[in-house]
């Protein structure tokens, strides 16, 4: 069961460009991704009404799509108004249309009941277009539940194994104990790595010659967005002092496709070097090396999962983000739940285990 009243990332800006009809099935619906005239995006059903023809092999006429199987013709409000050869538009023939809105450079549908659709739950991703931080956008398809990729997001002690020689380089991340905070819609995680060697691209940018302190702070917030601040310094300098940092601000959305697959939209940006096109490449190459041991990891995990008989998995302190996480998206699917009215969510004190 997926949440429906959330602001989900589609796409990217440069994947829906003047001409574009792009599918990208969300939660398990296909949807039709495509601009108006005046460029602001729309999202329909990408099922036609008539015979369920894709209508992401049909054309843009103005800013309404050509079914390019029999002919008929929607607007971008998902109503019929045109029939080859038929005056008469039957009430039926029209197509569920979704919210859509742009930001930055994602371009966010809401999935649930459009009366719902408050365009202040879109988490504040501000790096995406933001003249003091460069990055290079990236994308991954995943055959495993987005769950699974939120909780390895919601738990870095990971980095020191599965990145061991890329984002890790050190077993001190998994021996640091993170701060966990729960917010509205979300949890907030910090962690402080002191005394630790530099992840291996760490160095390469900052020319850290000797131990360095690290710090990860981030919102991780429904349905599966993760915002964050990122540093690397010299470890014997002050904790208030950032002149020798490499500091870094990333932005990554998991957006279920199936109930077994996801979209994966990331980038992280730099505000150093803003002139050397050759730090944002690095940066990139480097985070998609390591997101590609992400994947690896977690669709071995989906496929031993598939495979195997149900059996629950045993908590360890490590999982704190991740269950408190998983206990406001349980909240927020029981009261979408019909008759549940809206309810806010109760936000517990946290323990640190």
């Amino acid at each position: 069961m997926f949440l429906r009243n959330c602001w989900y990332v589609a796409a990217w800006d440069h994947e829906v460009l003047a001409d574009t009809l792009l599918a990208r099935t969300i939660i398990g619906e296909s949807v039709l991704v495509y601009r108006r005239g005046d460029g602001t995006p729309v999202a329909i059903d990408n099922r036609c009404a008539h015979r369920h023809a894709p209508l992401s092999m049909g054309r843009k006429e103005g800013d309404a799509v050509r079914c390019l199987y029999h002919g008929i013709k929607y607007d971008s409000s998902g109503q019929c108004v045109e029939i080859p050869g038929q005056d008469t538009i039957p009430a039926k023939l029209c197509l569920r249309s979704y919210p859509a809105v742009e930001r930055g450079r994602w371009i966010w549908v809401w999935m649930g009941d459009p009366s719902q659709a408050d365009e202040t739950l879109i988490p504040d991703a501000f790096s995406l277009q933001h003249p003091q931080w460069r990055y290079k956008p990236g994308y991954l398809h995943y055959a495993a539940d987005h769950l699974l990729i939120c909780d390895n997001l919601l738990d870095f002690s990971h980095l020191s194994y599965v990145h061991e020689k890329t984002l890790g380089g050190s077993p001190n991340i998994a021996q640091s104990r993170p701060h966990v905070e729960r917010i509205e819609r979300g949890v907030r995680v910090s962690r402080d790595v002191r005394d630790t060697v530099p992840a291996p691209y760490h160095a390469r940018l900052g020319g850290f010659s000797g131990k360095v302190n690290r710090r990860f702070a981030y919102d991780f917030l429904v349905p599966g967005v993760l915002l964050m601040h990122a540093h690397v310094k010299p470890h014997d300098t002050p904790d208030e002092d950032m002149s020798g940092a490499l500091q870094f601000h990333s932005c990554q959305a998991l957006t279920p496709e199936t109930a077994n697959t996801t979209h994966y939209f990331f980038m992280q940006a730099h505000c150093f070097r803003l002139d050397d096109a050759t730090v944002t490449e690095s940066i990139y190459q480097s985070l998609c090396t390591a997101f590609q041991e992400d994947r690896n990891i977690i669709e071995a995990q989906q496929r031993l999962i598939d495979r195997s008989p149900p059996a629950p998995m045993q908590p360890i302190a490590a999982d704190l983000a991740l269950a408190q996480y998983r206990r406001t998206v349980e909240q927020l699917l029981a009261a979408e739940r019909p008759g549940a009215g809206r309810a806010p969510i109760t936000l517990h004190p946290v323990e640190q285990a």
